[in-house]
């Protein structure tokens, strides 16, 4: 990681509201709804950077805001004010959010990969595993079936499948599997940000070790920028080389894992620094 590079991804002024909003809204929020006209800010104001070969951890309970903010990048919803700008699209001299229906697909298919809480969102489990990854590929144009094989073989392999088990549907692997096929998939076309949303709640305890290992493994080898959400620390403190702290949709704290971990501020993240001790 070298903070003295542009960012690989830069989130300004993020705002995701549901409702109208009043004048009211900036001083009569409880949580993040507001008590007068009852507009839910699911994100508010939220600005993050992300460097070249850096894990950025986003942590929070739920409600706080950090998979809006996944849900934002990859296009699922729509925000309602704020830029994000990515190295790969325009230099980062336009935001990604006005781009065309067009580039949208393509940034999502070349640019960023993302792997969901639920594989079910990420994967067709009734295409084979490798059909999975080449079905990525060929959103990119490419149609050669043999590079696409060669693709989706040495995907598998870094994410310890077994190629005997390449032509096998999703449906039939368990939770940990699945996981590890989508992020297969996700870096399919050597994005240059991998969207980590919640991947290992929900998996047993040794599945979740062997998944975050993973993850780490992918670092090294692809060199890749990651931003992952967690609402677990110990998750994030294994992984992330600096942290963003979460609360009702606002960025309550944020700096290097290690600092946050050893002296946290905020009286929210020393709950959670102390619930891990």
């Amino acid at each position: 990681m070298n903070t003295s590079e542009n960012p690989v991804l830069s989130v300004k002024n993020l705002t995701v509201r549901y409702g109208d909003g009043c004048s009211e809204c900036s001083t009569s929020l409880e949580k993040n709804r507001c008590r007068k006209c009852g507009t839910v800010w699911a994100s508010n104001d939220v600005s993050i950077d992300v460097y070249p070969g850096e894990v950025l951890g986003i942590v929070g309970e739920s409600g706080s805001g950090k998979s809006t903010l996944m849900q934002s990048l990859y296009f699922d919803i729509e925000p309602t004010s704020g830029n994000a700008y990515l190295n790969g699209y325009k230099n980062g001299c336009e935001s990604i959010w006005n781009a065309s229906p067009a580039e949208k697909r393509d940034i999502k298919n070349k640019i960023m990969g993302m792997v969901y809480q639920n594989p079910v969102r990420g994967l067709r489990m009734d295409y084979s595993a490798a059909s999975n990854i080449a079905e990525k590929i060929i959103a990119t144009g490419s149609r050669n079936a043999g590079e696409m094989t060669s693709r989706a073989k040495e995907l598998l392999e870094a994410v310890e499948i077994l190629t005997s088990r390449m032509s096998e549907a999703p449906k039939n692997f368990s939770g940990g599997m699945q996981q590890r096929v989508q992020i297969s998939k996700a870096l399919a076309n050597n994005p240059s940000i991998l969207l980590l949303d919640e991947v290992t709640t929900g998996l047993d305890l040794s599945v979740q070790a062997k998944v975050l290992d993973l993850i780490r493994k992918i670092k090294t080898l692809y060199g890749i920028s990651i931003l992952l959400v967690s609402h677990d620390l110990a998750v994030i403190r294994m992984l992330a080389d600096r942290t963003v702290v979460m609360l009702d949709g606002k960025i309550i704290e944020s700096g290097l894992t290690d600092q946050i971990l050893e002296d946290p501020q905020h009286e929210y993240t020393q709950q959670l620094v102390y619930s891990l001790l």
